[in-house]
């Protein structure tokens, strides 16, 4: 062991040796049970859209779902992999589960929002699997030709990549791919190539996933992953073609403000598209609060110091993308948005504390 990582090889599991840290110790300990021959394992979901529960997921589904990402990733035995994830949930878990089933050589980070801050500088594998906001940290830190030279491959989940995120990889030659997926499909289903010289909006149904809609036009799913159960989801999408589905946003992500339907994905696409042209990267996202006249007022916060011309020069460009109906009545600003356990931006916890504090 040299550094805060920690490495293991293969079907086996053969870790280095450490000084004692918690992380790694949990991680060993995942590792021991899954080579026991643990038949069952419990997850928590992201806590995302709702309150984080625990999904008892089975060996067979969690193996399946590592076959067929190796196949549609083409990562081959003796890859080299580095899990920069937390392992507790199912992204980091499933990396761990990849690198057994499919004899891959892994290093182990702690998470954090540089994964390469405690490699040597000479590191580099064949695939990570990042969020957003890690590979945004990333090309903070170091050159796209540096980032390139480190990873081959890149799956980023957890979230979207924003609008300037993806106009910053668009050149870089690591091969970067958007995730769809969810702690009950064993992470993901069909992934989508970002960025190179044919990135597409179309996310492609891995093998053995079968998918439809329901009559509100979102996504349902099953496979050897579910367990064949299907599984209803409140995405509202598209499909382009037999195995292909482009993502239009939730459906529970509507709000009526003034008797006008406006869906918030399409809201903050546009908003994420603007603070690129205006060459930021800032968290946002927009929500709405009790309002006596609309019901439902559409508001979007910022985690930024408060700032006058931000607003103005924003709502500029807003203006030219979206209908007045769909332009925030208020723009706030907070030091810091409140987070779920995995990272993703707890948004009515988030609310309220601004709320609270005005």
């Amino acid at each position: 062991m040299s550094g805060s990582f920690y490495k293991f090889s293969g079907k086996y599991g053969i870790g280095n040796e450490s000084e004692s840290d918690v992380y790694f110790e949990k991680v060993r300990k995942k590792i021991t049970d899954w080579n026991s021959g643990q038949q069952q394992f419990a997850m928590n979901s992201s806590g995302s859209t709702g309150d984080p529960k625990l999904i008892q997921l089975r060996r067979s589904q969690m193996v399946h779902s590592a076959r067929i990402t190796g196949k549609a990733l083409n990562l081959p035995e003796n890859s080299s992999v580095l899990i920069a994830l937390n392992t507790d949930l199912i992204a980091g878990f499933m990396m761990l589960v990849r690198t057994l089933e499919l004899n891959w050589n892994a290093t182990v980070v702690h998470p954090a929002a540089d994964p390469l801050c405690d490699l040597p500088e000479d590191f580099a594998c064949d695939f990570a699997a990042l969020t957003p906001m890690q590979l945004t940290t990333l090309l903070v830190s170091y050159s796209k030709e540096t980032i390139s030279r480190k990873f081959r491959k890149i799956l980023l989940g957890g979230a979207p990549a924003d609008t300037l995120l993806m106009s910053q990889i668009q050149d870089m030659q690591t091969e970067i791919y958007q995730s769809y997926g969810m702690t009950e499909t064993v992470s993901h289903v069909a992934l989508r190539r970002i960025n190179g010289t044919d990135p597409s909006e179309d996310y492609l149904l891995l093998d053995d996933i079968e998918a439809g809609t329901d009559d509100r036009g979102c996504l349902h799913l099953a496979g050897t992953v579910t367990d064949h159960q299907i599984i209803q989801t409140n995405d509202l999408v598209e499909f382009t073609g037999k195995r292909t589905f482009r993502w239009l946003g939730r459906a529970d992500n509507i709000i009526n403000s003034g008797g006008i339907k406006i869906q918030l994905d399409k809201v903050d696409k546009e908003i994420g598209r603007a603070l690129a042209t205006m060459q930021l990267s800032l968290p946002f996202f927009t929500w709405h609060i009790p309002d006596s006249v609309l019901g439902q007022k559409l508001i979007l916060l910022i985690q930024a110091s408060p700032s006058e011309n931000l607003v103005e020069e924003l709502k500029k460009h807003i203006k030219l993308r979206l209908s007045k109906y769909e332009i925030p009545k208020e723009v706030c600003f907070l030091k810091e948005f409140i987070k779920t356990p995995s990272g993703k931006i707890d948004k009515a916890a988030t609310v309220k504390t601004y709320i609270n504090l005005h």
